[in-house]
């Protein structure tokens, strides 16, 4: 793969993508501080390097928040069963403890979804348009087809992917506004088939109780019709379980992310309905070389510490020296953030680090056991490392591919497993909604190829009547057909 460059004003220095005039030369840069985590420092820095990372030292090593979820799901479970008991009157409590909304309306009804579409602003209208069309095209050309496999002897498996007739998405709100998330959740599901698909969003105390209308508009771009003002655990128990009085029925699949006590309710449920992935608070890693370049690097760890206090933002590298600018480089432009306060809470979280290591080896090792949410490859030979990476939610490769871009426009799914999860778990996709089912047909003479077979099973296993059930049909019978 060919050396990369840089534009004017972002070329490569010695050894560095891009030296700006406000950096000090290497020789002055300030000394790295041990390992271990001062809360004085923009974002603690971990030299690893000489230490003994193998697989099965690795795990001891990963910056991740300790996990007490034990006050969570006591507070989710109390909250979930008033709505399962009460129903609305649960609700409507609820949305006046947690959204600050009076006299909840949960339902959602034609007009108000026209008026949010004709008051969406064009560029933004422009920008959502667009995306929906990029994630309608991966998440279609990501559909499976079925296949059938037919034995010389007779007889057929088909195995074909059916939707769930029903399903529920989760639009956040509290912090931030994500139309983004409904494009993610709904054009997957339209994808796979679904043929309901129900919508439910916090109340907003400062739209008189009502969902955001940008949420509203981008769901009615989408041509969703069922939507409910419900947030946090009590919507997913509403989700899960119906409600009544207001006309909402059970669902057969929940997705979309939430904070914490969204992300334990769909624990809660998950046997009841299905399940996307644990989508907990944001999760960045980035793998650079000393080819990567620390102004980029710095940008997209305060992107995604920029959503809430709780996200974890890691830099695994080789390089001192690159972990040393990027260290300046916050320092220089988290200051100018808007949202400082809920960055710099995410950057001095024992959640994010810059860490460096001995070689790329042992940052292969430490992204896999970190399983980041997004993982950014920014290095010199990327293609020598990515079938390595195989535990991340989603990666993005090479200068000019930031999360910033998934998380809207690229085409992919932002909905991805957090907090390691992404070791066992799938971002969301037309598959999430997707069941497998096999479709059996053997004849007479088909079965008959397999029948000693499954009578030998059966009393192997001491269940004389699924033997029986073979024996039946090879029975001679005065009036027996051929069975084909």
């Amino acid at each position: 793969m060919a050396s990369k460059s840089f534009k004017k004003n972002l070329g490569r220095g010695k050894r560095l993508g891009g030296i700006h005039v406000l950096y000090p030369n290497p020789p002055t840069l300030r000394k790295s501080p041990a390992p271990g985590y001062d809360s004085k420092d923009m974002i603690r820095l971990l030299d690893l390097r000489g230490l003994n990372i193998t697989l099965s030292t690795v795990k001891g090593f990963v910056p991740r928040s300790a996990v007490n979820e034990s006050g969570t799901h006591a507070v989710v479970e109390k909250l979930m069963e008033d709505v399962r008991r009460e129903g609305v009157k649960a609700l409507i409590d609820q949305a006046r403890e947690f959204d600050q909304v009076e006299d909840l309306d949960p339902i959602v009804g034609k007009k108000e979804l026209t008026q949010a579409a004709a008051g969406l602003d064009g560029d933004l209208k422009a920008a959502i348009q667009e995306s929906i069309r990029r994630v309608r095209a991966v998440s279609e050309d990501s559909l499976p087809g079925p296949s059938t496999t037919e034995f010389h002897t007779g007889g057929s498996v088909t195995t074909r992917y059916v939707p769930v007739t029903r399903a529920g998405v989760y639009v956040p709100g509290g912090k931030a506004v994500y139309p983004s998330s409904v494009i993610m959740n709904v054009v997957a599901a339209q994808a796979a088939g679904v043929a309901e698909i129900v919508l439910v969003s916090p109340p907003q105390s400062d739209y008189d109780g009502r969902i955001h209308p940008t949420i509203l508009a981008t769901a009615e771009l989408l041509g969703v019709t069922e939507i409910y003002a419900l947030g946090g655990a009590g919507a997913i128990a509403a989700l899960a379980w119906g409600v009544p009085g207001i006309g909402l029925e059970p669902v057969a699949m929940i997705t979309g992310p939430g904070n914490r006590y969204v992300a334990a309710a769909k624990r809660a449920v998950k046997g009841v309905v299905g399940i996307d992935s644990e989508a907990g608070p944001s999760e960045i890693g980035i793998i650079a070389d000393d080819t990567a370049h620390p102004e980029f690097i710095a940008a997209d760890l305060i992107s995604q510490a920029e959503h809430d206090e709780f996200a974890s933002a890691v830099l695994m590298t080789n390089s001192m020296e690159l972990a040393e600018r990027v260290t300046l480089a916050l320092e220089r432009r988290v200051p100018e953030m808007r949202h400082r306060e809920r960055i710099e809470a995410a950057l001095r979280g024992e959640q994010s680090a810059l860490v460096v290591c001995d070689s790329l080896e042992h940052v292969v090792l430490l992204s896999n056991a970190t399983a980041p949410e997004h993982l950014e490859v920014m290095v010199d030979r990327p293609a020598e490392i990515l079938d390595d990476l195989v535990h991340a939610g989603a990666i993005f490769v090479g200068d000019y591919t930031p999360v910033s871009a998934g998380d809207y426009s690229a085409g992919s799914n932002h909905v991805l497993p957090t907090h390691g999860t992404a070791a066992f778990s799938s971002g969301l996709s037309p598959m999430t909604f997707l069941r497998t089912q096999q479709i059996i047909e053997y004849g007479k003479d088909a079965l008959s190829h397999i029948a000693p077979h499954v009578e030998t099973f059966a009393h192997a296993e001491d269940l004389p009547a699924h033997a029986e059930a073979i024996a039946e049909r090879f029975v001679e019978r005065l009036d027996s057909g051929s069975g084909e």
